[in-house]
């Protein structure tokens, strides 16, 4: 988009337009400990990204310093978001990562997520990691039309704001009859609730599909909300822009998947020294094109297209210039029908 480039362009030129590194910066984290605040439980894709970085990231760092993961779940990734600037050391040794989702939701419900993530330092992302929706197999829907045929769908989610709520919305917009149910606390507790028949559907990022189930055919994706499909997704999933029936849906449906391109981002409050961030971006930007780091996301069957922090900023700040009459009616879209709140 153009004005993704201008802000692109913006945001390139006031990072790389910080101070230099002061010489103790270059020393500061001898001896440190980084900790990578997830927003949700153990054994998602948030947790397994910052656990990858956790490996490979204090390499990069003047220093070495030891990289360690904390999980601080809940409000859908909002507590870890919040407590960067609420009460987290603001000296470069806490850094978080969170639901994308919230970023739009930021935008379209100000009211519930109280945060502007332009007034964060960005760090970068790891990759674009697309949304998909998905059912078992044994339900014997193939097509996206078999889904919105068969009626009324149950999907489970962790909370309303994030990806997946976003993209059951857009379902939603598109002729699904769909009831959400809220309150899981992570990705993994929703496809445990889908095997146990608790709900019908959920959705999800791909990389976070479990191997044996792709293997065994357990689940069949019928929808792609990511701006590019990774390798093993098979070709017959449709893409969710594709069903957009008039332009100004089209529009809607871009508001809502926009930060999607954002993927698996990390961020720390604003109050952390300059130098200091310029070391951590560096670095960040080192360690996701370390052979290395590829290798081991390789074997874990993880994506990695890395953006800058320059990169990220400027999709946030698209996404905070979407115009007022496009964005009140994808907010209602975002507020249509929490049932099981």
């Amino acid at each position: 988009m153009n004005l993704q480039r201008l802000l692109l362009g913006a945001a390139s030129a006031a990072i790389l337009s910080a101070a230099p590194l002061a010489a103790h910066a270059q020393d500061f984290y001898r001896g440190k400990t980084i900790t990578i605040v997830v927003g949700f439980t153990p054994g998602g894709g948030f947790d397994a990204n910052a656990r990858l970085l956790s490996r490979h990231w204090g390499n990069h760092i003047p220093g070495k310093p030891e990289v360690v993961v904390s999980n601080m779940p809940g409000a859908a990734s909002m507590v870890a978001v919040n407590y960067l600037e609420a009460s987290a050391s603001k000296d470069g040794t806490v850094v978080g990562t969170f639901n994308y989702g919230q970023i739009t939701a930021s935008r379209l419900q100000p009211d519930r997520v109280k945060a502007d993530f332009r007034n964060f330092n960005w760090i970068g992302s790891i990759a674009e990691d697309p949304e998909f929706c998905f059912m078992p197999a044994k339900m014997g829907v193939k097509t996206f039309e078999e889904v919105k045929a068969r009626g009324k769908l149950v999907l489970g989610l962790t909370s309303f704001g994030t990806a997946n709520d976003i993209s059951q919305r857009i379902m939603r917009l598109l002729g699904v009859d769909l009831k959400q149910i809220s309150g899981y606390p992570g990705s993994t507790e929703v496809k445990l609730a889908m095997e146990r028949g608790e709900v019908d559907a959920t959705c999800g990022a791909w990389s976070e599909l479990p191997v044996d189930w792709e293997q065994r055919g357990d689940i069949i994706p019928y929808m792609n909300f990511g701006s590019f499909r990774p390798a093993n997704m098979p070709k017959s999933v449709p893409f969710a822009l594709d069903y957009a029936k008039t332009d100004r849906e089209r529009q809607i449906i871009n508001v809502l998947m926009g930060t999607s391109i954002i993927g698996r981002p990390y961020i720390m409050s604003k109050a952390v020294p300059a130098d200091r961030i310029a070391i951590l971006r560096k670095a960040f930007d080192e360690t996701v094109k370390d052979p290395a780091f590829v290798a081991d996301a390789t074997k874990l069957n993880m994506p990695v297209a890395p953006k800058t922090a320059a990169e990220a900023l400027a999709i946030v700040q698209s996404i905070y210039a979407v115009p007022d009459n496009v964005a009140d009616e994808a907010r209602k879209i975002m507020e249509e029908g929490t049932g099981g709140k």
